[in-house]
């Protein structure tokens, strides 16, 4: 904290709420170590039903792609 790019994307996601869960996990608390490790560098990271699937911003054709197929695999 602060976060500039965090809040960045909170704003852009926000119009999706109603479509997901957000999950925010803050890498400096000493039981997420795995996720600093991993992603001090990198933040902030999106996974999406627990795959990987952008960092540093928001790619909004990417993350509408993958949250559409999985809507449709749950229908």
């Amino acid at each position: 904290k602060p976060c500039p790019l965090c809040d960045e994307a909170k704003e852009v996601l926000e119009p999706y709420k109603r479509r997901f869960v957000l999950q925010e996990v803050d890498i400096t608390l000493p039981e997420n170590s795995a996720w600093y490790d991993k992603y001090k560098y990198d933040i902030p990271v999106f996974h999406l039903n627990g795959k990987f699937l952008m960092k540093h911003r928001v790619d909004i054709k990417k993350f509408e792609d993958r949250l559409r197929k999985l809507e449709l695999q749950i229908e």
